[in-house]
């Protein structure tokens, strides 16, 4: 019973990651096909300032998913990272890349510089999720079974291209969803319909890439297949459809506060017809949730830890979600920071 308490909490921060930190990713994605320095001037402008407070946080995710991989299911982590090792370090590397290259572009003081960290960042954007779909693929398909030798086909077979793709094709949804509301916190109407049809755009090529997935899906991971065209999986599917559906409305309207949340229903949606696709397996059809769990003691630990994390965690992030929406987290101005180092008032240079 814990163990599958765990499997499920395992699952939703893979799902909070997807939709968390692919927002960032897909900010990425459109930095990259912004254009020149002239005309992606203004998409990039408005990518830095809505990134700049939250981008890191989104991180945590990411670390909250292989905390309960290594400690609640050590054989699967063990499975997965020998498997597909090359994959996840080259996402690794992207990881780092990425945040590197979004933190130094802003501050160099060079045109050559910030267009080289600029690129790093734009491509790691897409290399990155990449990846990790390639690895979720091949999990998916049964080719990260235990004691499987690292080999290319464990992450380059067709259901792990075509999960890579899926995963490129959903942040650069989200992101370009996220930043059309950001264009109007911004006062930016020309990228409210800069932003509006590329997610658009995106959303329908999401959709023609998840039937092409479903298709290749039926061939190459049978019981996934069954899995989301029957049960649990099917009704997480459904609704994925259904949010899609919505957020495709609401963009045709003028977008507000609900279309994010009818995307971030999309992504969540598929994320979790793929975690009941699978089960009982965390590799089907090889790993079961009970035979990858480890000790009782270990995981009735983890759950009392997830928990105070939880407690400590979340209401942490929806404040800086909060306080970011409603631009307390503005970067001060030249002229403001000259202002707060004037000889009157608050903040005034010490005499003598």
């Amino acid at each position: 019973m814990t163990a599958d308490l765990i499997a499920v909490v395992l699952l939703l921060a893979v799902a909070a990651y997807a939709c968390a930190g692919g927002t960032d990713y897909g900010a990425g994605f459109w930095d990259l096909t912004a254009g020149g320095t002239e005309r992606g001037r203004r998409p990039r402008w408005l990518i830095d300032h809505a990134m700049a407070p939250v981008w890191e946080v989104n991180n945590v995710w990411l670390i909250f998913v292989l905390v309960i991989m290594w400690t609640g299911f050590p054989i699967l982590f063990q499975t997965v990272f020998s498997a597909m090792w090359l994959p996840l370090a080259l996402a690794a590397m992207g990881l780092v890349l990425r945040g590197a290259g979004f933190a130094f572009r802003k501050p160099s003081r060079r045109l050559a510089g910030r267009r080289l960290y600029g690129a790093v960042f734009a491509v790691a954007s897409v290399v990155t999720p990449f990846f990790l779909g390639a690895a979720v693929g091949g999990v998916a398909s049964g080719r990260a079974a235990p004691g499987t030798a690292a080999s290319a086909d464990a992450w380059s077979n067709p259901t792990s291209i075509m999960f890579g793709l899926v995963a490129i094709a959903t942040t650069a949804f989200l992101g370009a969803v996220f930043l059309t509301g950001d264009a109007r916190r911004f006062d930016a109407p020309d990228l409210v319909g800069y932003f509006r049809w590329r997610a658009l755009s995106t959303l329908g090529a999401l959709t023609v890439l998840s039937v092409i997935t479903g298709f290749v899906t039926h061939e190459d991971s049978p019981y996934v297949w069954h899995g989301l065209s029957h049960g649990p999986g099917l009704l997480f599917v459904v609704v994925a459809g259904v949010a899609a559906l919505a957020t495709a409305w609401l963009l045709l309207r003028t977008p507000g506060t609900w279309v994010r949340v009818t995307a971030v229903g999309v992504v969540a949606a598929a994320v979790l017809a793929w975690g009941m696709a699978q089960r009982p397996y965390l590799v089907p059809t090889s790993l079961t949730v009970a035979d990858a769990a480890g000790a009782p003691a270990t995981l009735t630990w983890l759950a009392i830890v997830t928990l105070v994390a939880l407690v400590l965690v979340v209401p942490a992030v929806v404040l800086l979600y909060w306080l970011d929406t409603h631009k307390e987290l503005e970067e001060l101005t030249d002229a403001e920071l000259r202002g707060g180092s004037g000889t009157d008032g608050e903040g005034a240079a010490p005499s003598g």
